[in-house]
């Protein structure tokens, strides 16, 4: 169970894909996975995924993992390889909806980044960008499309935007791509073939899959910190909740306008509740399932949120919209961000950064870390598309997919060599005005329909990279994941976005001190009741292969 989209967190650019769930610690399957229609989740079960067969790049300087640790690069690879032989375009117009959470790219007229993806693809490539202007924006224009008929050739399928009856409408609309990449299939596709495993389960619906997974960290959300504001109180580790919050007040400073924390408060719930053990989503126990709203450990977190407010520790504007800014300032301490919206906030801020990893809230609670789980949706091709079509997109998108040490991804990350970047005397990569101006923003809705497995590389801050690396090593020794991820559930797919944004306000108002922390109980009553034990049942049903 997921809520909708955060602009702050679901996506950096230049390839990296960041998604946080706006007040959750992880990123759930709504909306992809195996359905409980009947036989879905058994057929979903003998479904042959895609073949793994990592990519020859160049190696990392320090290795990632199936686990969800991130290859690290200290310095841009000096010798690339090329991972597509040839444009893989027809030179027909292909079509494709996506979204952007950042500046809109310039039009193709006056785009030279969006013009050479034409040449380098080997056709015209026009994409009907939606620019988030709130939690509906693309939904609504997915919904437009799929009313009027006029469905593009690629559309992606976000992880949950509300989207109804997903299963019957990419029946009715959009291939089943399992002849073309279960199994040994998507070796014709190498890039494809190259990423995670755990990713393309999320493209599984009813023993199907329906669209060509779409890459995304596994790491979840993480507390970052400005480390030169902890340095007064020893640094930012802690023995316990207590301890955080003795030296939350010690460094507290309204008078100078600096606090603690961003006001982002069901955001810092979800980091108390992994001091206090709450599970990632959902807790699987001898096949039944416990919401982390349920849980004792999540409503101590919630009750301790409720102490960090009545501290004064968050910063009093709730709409602040500068928190990186108060953060490079050191007038702000910490905020939460998903992991790899993190690794673009380091590339384009210059103050310490920080982690808090979990730490046990009490002698008694054993902290976890939430992942998420490895996929931002899936895109998936037109009905109408004949074989030979169908083939050329999935083509364009092995394209789209090119992993980090390829010619290909040094492109659609940076454009052209002269124009959008240049390289460093040690090899960095440095983007020019242009380049930031086309490449990096037209490179953020390509990603959204296709993009490598995650990478860490940081232009002039290898030791930055070095640590970041070792910070990863360290959360995923207490990491969790969501049992539900994989699976299906319809009043997931329907409910889920309003239910929640419903428990996040309910807390939110708690936090602010406007209505009682006994209000929670009654909130929850009201999520069970309007589709949370529905959900619940679903998943179960799902789980247990009915």
């Amino acid at each position: 169970m997921s809520t909708h989209i955060s602009r702050r967190g679901f996506m950096g650019a230049a390839g990296i894909a960041g998604l946080t769930a706006a007040g959750l610690t992880s990123l759930t399957a709504c909306g992809s996975g195996a359905t409980i229609s009947k036989g879905g989740a058994k057929a979903s079960a003998k479904l042959k995924l895609p073949a793994y067969v990592p990519a020859q790049t160049a190696p990392a300087d320090l290795a990632g993992n199936a686990a969800g640790l991130d290859a690290t690069y200290l310095r841009y690879p000096k010798k690339l390889t090329r991972s597509v032989a040839k444009a893989p375009g027809d030179g027909s117009r292909i079509t494709a909806l996506t979204e952007t959470f950042t500046t809109p790219a310039p039009p193709q007229g006056r785009n030279g980044y969006w013009q050479e993806l034409n040449k380098r693809l080997g056709a015209q490539f026009d994409m009907t960008i939606v620019v988030d202007q709130g939690v509906d924006a693309y939904l609504t224009k997915f919904n437009a499309m799929m009313a009027s008929g006029d469905i593009p050739d690629l559309v992606w399928f976000p992880p949950n935007q509300g989207i109804q009856r997903v299963p019957e409408l990419l029946d009715a609309k959009f291939h089943d791509l399992t002849p073309y990449l279960s199994g040994d299939a998507v070796k014709k596709y190498p890039n494809l073939a190259n990423l995670p495993t755990t990713a393309w389960k999320t493209a599984v619906i009813n023993g199907k899959i329906r669209g060509v997974t779409v890459a995304y960290g596994s790491m979840g959300q993480v507390y970052v910190v400005n480390e030169d504001y902890w340095k007064p109180v020893g640094g930012a580790e802690f023995t316990s909740a207590e301890d955080f919050l003795a030296k939350g007040k010690e460094l507290l400073d309204a008078k100078r306008n600096k606090y603690v924390l961003e006001p982002a408060y069901v955001n810092h719930v979800g980091m108390f509740g992994q001091w206090f053990g709450a599970p990632s989503g959902w807790r699987l126990e001898g096949g039944k399932l416990t919401h982390m709203y349920e849980t004792e450990e999540y409503q101590e977190a919630l009750a301790f949120g409720v102490k960090v407010a009545k501290a004064g520790l968050f910063w009093p504007d709730p709409n602040l919209s500068t928190t990186m800014e108060k953060m490079a300032q050191g007038t702000l301490g910490a905020y939460v961000q998903s992991f790899p919206s993190f690794l673009v906030d380091v590339k384009n801020y210059d103050f310490p950064f920080g982690i808090i990893p979990p730490f046990a809230a009490t002698s008694g609670a054993k902290p976890r870390y939430s992942m998420g789980y490895g996929s931002v949706g899936y895109t998936a091709i037109n009905k109408k598309a004949d074989d030979k079509r169908v083939r050329m997109l999935l083509g364009v998108l092995d394209y789209l997919a090119a992993p980090f040490g390829t010619e290909e991804r040094l492109f659609l990350d940076n454009g052209v060599e002269g124009t959008h970047f240049t390289h460093a005397a040690n090899g960095d990569i440095k983007l020019t005005p242009k380049g930031n101006a086309e490449a990096v923003t037209t490179a953020m809705p390509l990603a959204f329909l296709a993009a490598g497995p995650e990478y860490i590389y940081l232009p002039g801050k290898s030791e930055l990279a070095g640590r970041i690396h070792g910070w990863q090593q360290e959360l995923l020794k207490i990491s969790q994941t969501n049992p539900t991820s994989g699976h299906f559930s319809d009043t997931s797919t329907s409910k889920s976005a309003s239910l929640t944004t419903a428990m996040s306000d309910c807390q939110k108002d708690i936090i602010a001190g406007r209505k009682p922390i006994s209000a929670y109980k009654e909130e929850l009553r009201k999520w069970r009741s309007g589709g949370g034990d529905k959900m619940r049942a679903e998943f179960e049903a799902s789980l247990a292969g009915k």
